[in-house]
């Protein structure tokens, strides 16, 4: 039988957040300090371990089958891979910054500027698309600080909580694109282990829907059950159980994280008590 190769980042947190979604879908990783590979006790599975700028190629050239990899990287060095499942952690955005003091007023500022990058081919698209012509310093590393020793006058880079900026006396002047995880596809599969990849990839969406999802449990006289319906967006039908007292029943649904409040807030509105909120696991549809 075949072995999927699933390439994620040596180390991080996406390599943390990686580990833990193939823990989540009930794959087992034995895995030793400094090893570059491993694999799965139960599921037909390795695990390659590598850096994140490296894997695009390797998936290109078939020596891994599949990646969990930020978007990004593959938006810089992967053309021509498909995108199976976007996986909603390791979130950030590709960011042009420039030192506090400059007075910058649009994109048109950055017309003959020097940018100092670790993601080329992203930033020439971007400055082609606004008719902008900049000189590229391409780096690999802590990009912050070119501006603070004359090599540059912006930066692109990956920014989450934009504190790095902060500290370098940088501030965020246009977003060029938002990035999360992936599960990216080599274009070289064969049958058997897209077979494979088919499975692991119905096991992340069942613990994507859970994370995205809480199952509430409330009671409510019989008389305002059918308001309280139309206020849930459960999957397909509320479950409606009687309780042993007479007149009241109990209903079961899902709610989405996203509008958690706003419909708890309805239910109570409509006469609901006694409300219960669960995580969910996994959810299967």
């Amino acid at each position: 039988m075949s072995t999927l190769r699933i390439a994620v980042q040596k180390s991080g947190r996406l390599h943390d957040e990686s580990m833990e979604l193939l823990k989540d879908i009930g794959i087992s990783i034995d895995n030793g300090i400094d090893q570059l590979k491993a694999s799965a006790r139960n599921f037909p599975v390795e695990v390659f371990y590598l850096r994140n700028g490296d894997i695009p190629q390797y998936l290109k050239d078939g020596v891994v089958d599949a990646a969990i990899i930020g978007e990004n990287v593959l938006i810089e060095k992967g053309s021509g891979i498909n995108i199976a499942e976007k996986l909603g952690f390791s979130s950030c955005r590709v960011c042009i910054a420039v030192p506090k003091t400059m007075d910058y007023k649009s994109i048109k500022d950055l017309d003959g500027k020097r940018i100092a990058t670790s993601y080329p081919n992203t930033v020439q698209n971007y400055l082609d698309k606004n008719g902008i012509k900049a000189n590229l310093h391409i780096i690999n590393g802590s990009v912050e600080i070119a501006p603070n020793i004359g090599l540059a006058d912006a930066i692109v880079d990956i920014v989450s909580s934009g504190s790095t900026l902060f500290k370098n006396n940088l501030k965020e002047v246009e977003m060029i694109l938002k990035s999360e995880a992936v599960l990216a596809v080599s274009p070289i599969l064969d049958a058997e282990k897209q077979a494979i990849l088919d499975k692991i990839q119905f096991r992340i969406k069942s613990v994507l829907r859970g994370r995205e999802s809480k199952y509430v449990l409330l009671n409510a006289p019989n008389d305002k059950v059918q308001d309280i319906i139309n206020v849930l967006p459960g999957m397909k039908s509320p479950t409606v159980l009687p309780l042993a007292e007479a007149g009241w029943s109990s209903i079961h649904s899902v709610i989405s994280k996203n509008e958690f409040w706003d419909v708890i807030d309805d239910l109570k509105a409509k006469g609901a008590q006694g409300i219960l909120v669960c995580p969910i696991e996994k959810m299967v549809l």
